[in-house]
């Protein structure tokens, strides 16, 4: 069961639009939902849940995460100017996302067909001379702590967009870490979670295995054969800063890693800005084009 280590009481709080379900300090009055903006998050009471494992603490204070924002917005002419204003940027939220980490092993071999060229003259005459290789390649890698976000309201490219996290600064959890900061409840299983963690197992003894073969013009892999060995899974709380914005009907989420300041979020585009940049830029080469044509 999930216990409060004497240090502070939490409580849960369900947002009535999303159904996000996350957890905060029992002091916290209000606040507004990381994921969908909604700001009528209802507070209620706490149910003891699965404890996490690890937590790494957010580095990042909000005020240097709020400066980056800025800088990354201002960077953007065409931005809505909806998204630059200040009082919606301090509406970002700290939330420990949920995460399962998984370790394992990955072995197997893989064989590939290479080529290498070599263009010579002979008299008069270019000649190319191809070489054609058959290459096998075997191996295992072990893995620990593979990170995969158990919510389903976070989106997987945003949490693989803003990794790595230096595990350097994990902790064993302690509710110590969550004052001022919102926590997500886990929504996705670890049953459900398991594909991507074998996919990312697989994927990275693969491109290791690709990795040593060197020294040639062409590569082309042939067959592969990956075996998976699962061990434990842990759970564990990683910081992230949010952002959410509703912009003409669209939701946009912005991500920082709380521990790196790896940051992302895909920016809207606004077309009167768009348009109003080119016809300034526009105006400028009509004149020119018209003295241009008048003058032959």
């Amino acid at each position: 069961n999930y216990e409060t280590d004497g240090e502070i009481e939490l409580a849960s709080y369900t947002c009535p639009s999303c159904g996000a379900e996350i957890t905060g300090d029992d002091t916290m009055g209000s606040t507004v939902c990381p994921y969908c903006g909604d700001a009528a998050v209802i507070k209620g009471q706490f149910e003891g849940t699965l404890r996490p494992d690890y937590i790494i603490p957010f580095k990042i204070e909000k005020k240097a995460a709020m400066n980056a924002f800025e800088a990354d917005f201002k960077n953007a002419p065409f931005l809505p100017d909806e998204f630059k204003i200040k009082k919606k940027i301090e509406e970002m939220t700290g939330v420990y996302v949920p995460f399962w980490m998984f370790d394992g092993k990955a072995s197997g071999e893989a064989s590939y067909k290479a080529t290498t060229s070599k263009v010579y003259e002979k008299g008069d005459e270019e000649i190319t001379e191809t070489r054609h290789y058959e290459v096998s390649r075997a191996g295992s890698i072990g893995f620990e702590k593979i990170p995969v976000d158990a919510s389903s309201k976070m989106p997987d490219d945003h949490m693989d967009s803003i990794e790595p996290y230096d595990y350097s600064g994990l902790k064993e959890f302690s509710t110590a870490y969550l004052p001022g900061f919102l926590a997500d409840k886990y929504d996705v299983s670890v049953k459900d979670s398991q594909k991507r963690a074998d996919t990312r197992c697989a994927s990275t003894l693969e491109d290791a295995l690709r990795g040593t073969v060197t020294g040639y013009d062409s590569c082309t892999l042939e067959h592969k054969q990956i075996d998976l060995k699962r061990g434990k899974v842990h759970y564990a709380l990683l910081p992230v800063w949010m952002l959410h914005t509703k912009w003409n009907g669209q939701d946009f989420l912005f991500a920082m890693n709380g521990q790196t300041g790896k940051m992302v979020g895909d920016l809207p585009t606004s077309k009167g800005k768009f348009w109003g940049l080119f016809a300034t830029i526009a105006a400028p080469m009509t004149v020119v084009l018209t003295i241009i044509l008048m003058l032959s």
